[in-house]
């Protein structure tokens, strides 16, 4: 049976009911977390100190590399009125909009030489999260969902892949089915929702309606016999695994001290960061947090300061807290977008600056990475990646390297075409190990 997006959806609506009817609760996160474990081989990648999670901080928009991490400060013509901050890497500067960060970016490597053909933001937002371009006859797995099934989940009942204030159909787990793709957590302050047994249903009625949606369900995995069906059949297993796990109280901000919440801020991002660092505690494998916004085309200067206002402390938290619970090296950090802006700045949108894809910024930290590293370049004028240039396809084949996965693993979709985390033949990336320590 063929792969079909109309009929994933059947099957979830199918699900969803079952599980209102007779369970008294939604699996709909359920839905979106891997059932199987698969097992974490050691790859050919040869790394013989793999990380264990990876949070990966999505920038959705196009931050802006000029005004951020990749300072033209003796070009006026393209820096603007942006000034710079010195950080701990000799000869190293921020922007003056990221106090908190210049303090800490001698934990990370700076990847100031990235670029790409793609500069759409639906497209380029799917190269990010999958390494293939988008396509009318297959949806791609996202990078999480390779994660999940290459390296399987650590924890044995929460999800292995969580995105917290993310895209669905940047997380989705593509020909792979519904149970790679990503567990989604809207608002940070309210967790994983409808994961919790009602209070008017007993654990005993609890499990009496289990077995009862199970036996009904039965008839749809008969008459619908391909392997994505019948992965249906596990889902109401893990939800009860779910529901009674101890580590739920991972997605419980409220247990942690306000000294703690005040380090990463009260936005939305700000806790979702915290969440991030929780999860990695509790095991999860791939948790990815968005923070949107970055389309500056008018008045660049005035929506990067409040973008990186929304990204400094945070960011500079996680990392500081990730390190004093010694958590850092064991995971990967990524700072990611999906192209740069412009060098000219466009007097005639205010000050705005267009999409750029042939260079821009990406950050890494932890997960065995060098400390205080600047790798690649772009041009003078911020134009051109020509020093070290590095593809998202190498990127996310950085990220299998750091997790011990094979980036080459080939892998067939139902329709028995051939894919790999790296990406197709003709782009196939490699990864950069000169930026692990």
């Amino acid at each position: 049976m063929r792969y079909n997006s109309q009929d994933e959806l059947t099957r979830r609506q199918f699900m969803l009911e079952n599980a209102r009817n007779y369970l008294g609760v939604s699996l709909l996160p359920m839905l979106g977390s891997s059932i199987a474990s698969e097992a974490f081989a050691q790859s050919a990648s040869q790394n013989k100190n793999p990380a264990k999670s990876v949070i990966f901080l999505n920038m959705s928009g196009g931050m802006s590399h000029l005004d951020t991490f990749d300072l033209k400060l003796n070009n006026k013509e393209v820096s603007g009125p942006i000034e710079g901050l010195k950080t701990p890497i000799d000869g190293y500067s921020v922007s003056q909009y990221l106090p908190h960060t210049a303090k800490v970016m001698d934990r990370f490597t700076v990847i100031n030489s990235m670029h790409s053909k793609i500069g759409a933001h639906e497209q380029g937002q799917y190269l990010v999260h999958k390494s293939y371009v988008p396509r009318g006859t297959i949806v791609h797995p996202s990078v999480g969902a390779w994660v999940s099934k290459l390296a399987g989940r650590s924890n044995p009942t929460l999800p292995p892949y969580i995105a917290i204030s993310s895209s669905a159909k940047s997380t989705g787990g593509g020909w792979m089915g519904a149970n790679y793709s990503a567990a989604m957590v809207g608002d940070p302050a309210k967790g994983l929702e409808d994961v919790t047994r009602p209070h008017s249903v007993t654990e005993e009625d609890f499990h009496r309606r289990l077995k009862l949606a199970d036996m009904i369900n039965q008839k749809f995995h008969n008459d619908h016999g391909s392997a994505e069906v019948k992965s249906y059949h596990k889902v109401f297993e893990e939800a009860a695994k779910v529901m009674e796990s101890e580590d739920l109280a991972a997605f419980d901000l409220s247990k942690e001290p306000a000294s703690v919440k005040n380090l990463y801020g009260q936005s939305k991002f700000g806790q979702g960061c915290l969440l991030a660092r929780r999860l990695v505690e509790a095991d999860v494998r791939f948790i990815e947090v968005g923070l949107g916004g970055w389309d500056t085309h008018y008045d660049n200067f005035t929506g990067v300061e409040q973008r990186c206002s929304e990204l400094d402390q945070p960011l500079a938290a996680l990392i500081q807290d990730l390190e004093s619970k010694g958590l850092l090296d064991s995971t990967l950090v990524v700072l990611a977008t999906e192209f740069g802006r412009t060098p000219q700045i466009q007097s005639q949108y205010r000050e705005g600056r267009g999409h750029h894809p042939s260079a821009f910024t990406y950050l890494v930290a932890g997960g065995g990475t060098k400390r205080g590293f600047v790798y690649g370049a772009s041009d003078e004028r911020g134009q051109k990646a020509v020093v070290d240039p590095v593809s998202i396809y190498d990127f996310n084949s950085t990220i299998a390297y750091a997790l011990g996965i094979d980036h080459e693993e080939v892998h067939y979709s139902p329709s028995k075409r051939p894919f790999r985390m790296a990406g197709p033949d003709k782009e196939k990336g490699a990864p950069i190990t000169s930026i692990f320590a």
